[in-house]
């Protein structure tokens, strides 16, 4: 009996880990694609409900496109120009880092510093995540604001 008690008790361990892994992997494969800014917004830091602005792409920067895959590299590229005119202005490449458990997002850019993020939606449409660097008050309530940038995957 007590043979197949410890039998059971690796096998959940076993299981359990295997479990994280697959999550983490779940996410991974979800957050792979194209992402393109819908919205910015600048969320009091007081509350964390106050709107206290919000920017949504127009234009070429509309185009700018984050790009992730399934192995941690990452790029951005951007675009400009006028009306329809739009080129492709600059493209930066790099790798990431992501906790399932905690959410954090790590982007570090070739010749750059690793910038932190935690992601508060993921789906697989869908991602939102917070900015935890280089915070501002900008309601002058000299509380530091929250910036918000929400994604939605290219089709």
């Amino acid at each position: 009996m007590k043979k197949q008690l410890l039998l059971f008790a690796f096998s959940a361990l076993a299981l359990n880990s295997c479990k994280d892994d697959n999550i983490e992997a779940y996410e991974l494969e979800m957050m792979s694609g194209d992402w393109k800014v819908i919205k910015t917004e600048i969320i009091s830091g007081k509350d964390n409900k106050t709107v206290i602005s919000t920017e949504v792409p127009s234009g070429c920067s509309a185009k700018n496109t984050l790009h992730f895959r399934s192995d941690y590299f990452t790029s951005y590229t951007s675009y400009s120009g006028t009306g329809l005119e739009c080129n492709e202005s600059g493209k930066t490449e790099g790798k990431y880092t992501y906790s399932e458990e905690t959410k954090l997002l790590g982007i570090k850019y070739d010749n750059d510093s690793e910038r932190a993020y935690r992601v508060e939606i993921l789906t697989n449409q869908d991602l939102k995540i917070a900015q935890l660097f280089g915070a501002s008050d900008f309601n002058g309530d000299e509380i530091a604001d929250l910036t918000y940038i929400t994604y939605k995957k290219d089709k």
